[in-house]
């Protein structure tokens, strides 16, 4: 099944200056699907960042063997590097930017 991972990212401290905020997404093959209350780790993640990212949701397409699995963040007050660079990081380890117009079509 292909599994399409989401997360929205945006910074506390960085907000009230640039309003920094950026839908991520990694797809990739997997037997396993993730349940609702998994905590998810990736070779992007950054624990200077977040300590973890707990599945909120999954949504399951059959028709195309798909599963959508939204990421909520558990702890974002630990923002110890800043939003730019963890993105950088993330996009490095095979994540992608999500555009607002690809997102509407999910």
């Amino acid at each position: 099944m292909k599994i399409k991972m989401l997360i929205f990212l945006t910074s506390s401290k960085e907000q009230k200056e640039n309003n920094s905020s950026e839908m991520v997404m990694k797809t990739f093959e997997s037997t396993i699907r993730p349940v609702k209350g998994d905590i998810i780790d990736d070779p992007g993640f950054d624990s200077r960042f977040h300590n973890g990212y707990e599945v909120v949701k999954v949504t399951i397409k059959y028709e195309t063997n798909e599963c959508y699995v939204s990421l909520n963040p558990l702890a974002m007050e630990l923002e110890e590097i800043c939003i730019n660079d963890y993105i950088d990081k993330l996009v490095a380890n095979e994540w992608r930017i999500v555009s607002k117009e690809e997102l509407l079509t999910y």
